[in-house]
């Protein structure tokens, strides 16, 4: 299918670029590790899109930005809403942190859950563009949620590979909506390699992150809307939680996008932040290490989401923080936990540890005096709290909070507060 508006893919390690139409999963020189970024021609995307065109948009979704997206305008999407997630101004936690304006966008709100969808979304797109009978992806559990709940939309047959490990809410969505799901006995790696030696084998559609290039363009719809969202004034800083490093990418290529259309004139600071036992981004921008060539570490979190032996996105996720002078963060687990009950009681907004990790990084960034008194800063919250309910109740635990356990009387109800208050 001609994308007249993409001008081709190019590979991150060597350069080489490749039409659209001819593009495989990566480059054809450097295999596997030849990540290809999907390239414009901003002047046709600039005739089909703008700021006042999006004003006046009516399609509240992350198909809004379908012009600055490799998809033919035509193409059908599926019909979950998908995007246009809520942005919150949080005063109390700004105040808390002695810094001019927090927000934080809720990702929890997607139809899966997590921020996710909006990659799974486009790999529907693409697959069907292909005419693939079944679409996989290996995943820690968001990403296969959002594949599976993006393929129950449209009927679209799917298998899913995940760690056994993983949460049961995350692999109670994926019965639910129907997916054949292989329960890895092993960890996010395993079940990855597995995935890869199975779309390989059976010639299903690969949507894992970190292989297939058009994940990144799913997910930078979060970084164009934080941009309108917030009037195209853009922020000091976003701060997101990393993985396999996809969605920060994702939100760099965003703001790329934006200042090549003239709609802002610079990126605000990106900063990683990852947990202590999942830190290879982390390591490897403290010691200026080559990320192409850094070895795997054994990664141990309870923010399973962003648990990653080798980051497999790890060279746009790299650049979106370098180039934008932000930095890799590491947080420890007390502190993820921690940031859950601190962050749903200072916006409202109930955070899965890996979203919460992005806050537990905006305070020691302060800590550090990374941000400062002036600045505004965006916390994305990759997904909801209710994905790990088991570490939901470790963090309030942890907090202090119990439930009063009471007579069904106003006198022991009275006799409960006395003691509480």
């Amino acid at each position: 299918m001609t994308l007249e508006h993409v001008t081709g893919l190019t590979c991150v390690i060597c350069g080489a670029t490749y039409p659209a139409d001819e593009a495989g999963y990566v480059c054809k020189e450097c295999g596997d590790e030849g990540i290809l970024d999907v390239r414009y021609d901003y002047d046709i995307v600039g005739s089909r899109i703008s700021k006042a065109s999006l004003a006046s948009d009516q399609n509240m979704t992350m198909w809004r930005y379908r012009p600055l997206m490799p998809i033919a305008e035509g193409a059908e999407v599926p019909p979950l809403t998908v995007g246009w997630t809520p942005i919150y101004d949080a005063p109390r936690l700004a105040e808390s942190l002695g810094l001019a304006k927090v927000w934080v966008k809720d990702e929890g709100r997607q139809p899966t859950a997590s921020l996710k969808d909006r990659a799974s979304a486009l790999a529907i797109v693409k697959a069907r563009e292909v005419g693939a009978e079944v679409v996989t992806t290996a995943s820690t559990g968001n990403a296969a949620a959002a594949l599976s709940g993006l393929s129950a939309s449209v009927g679209q047959k799917n298998v899913i590979f995940v760690p056994e490990s993983a949460p049961q809410a995350k692999i109670a969505q994926l019965l639910a909506y129907g997916s054949t799901v292989a329960l890895v006995k092993g960890n996010y790696g395993d079940a990855f390699e597995l995935c890869m030696k199975a779309s390989a084998e059976y010639g299903w559609y690969n949507r894992n992150t970190g292989f297939n290039p058009y994940m990144t363009e799913g997910k930078k719809t979060a970084g164009l809307e934080i941009l309108e969202q917030l009037g195209w004034d853009v922020p000091d800083a976003v701060f997101v939680s990393v993985g396999d490093g996809s969605i920060i990418g994702g939100v760099h290529k965003a703001m790329k996008d934006a200042v090549a259309l003239g709609w802002i004139d610079r990126s605000p600071r990106i900063f990683g932040i990852q947990a202590a036992g999942s830190d290879y981004l982390v390591q490897a921008y403290e010691n200026n290490e080559d990320v192409l060539t850094k070895a795997p570490i054994a990664a141990d979190t309870v923010a399973d989401s962003i648990s990653a032996d080798l980051p497999r996105d790890r060279i746009k996720a790299m650049a979106a923080v370098r180039k934008t002078n932000g930095a890799y963060l590491r947080v420890s687990d007390d502190e993820i936990l921690a940031a859950v009950p601190v962050l749903a009681r200072g916006s409202g907004v109930f955070a899965e540890p890996a979203g919460a990790a992005a806050y537990a990084g905006l305070v020691a960034a302060v800590e550090r005096g990374l941000i400062g008194s002036a600045d505004r800063v965006v916390v994305l919250s990759t997904g909801s709290g209710l994905k790990d309910v088991a570490s939901a109740m470790k963090a309030v635990t942890a907090a202090g909070t119990e439930p009063m356990v009471i007579e069904p009387s106003l006198e022991a109800l009275k006799q409960a507060l006395g003691s509480s208050t």
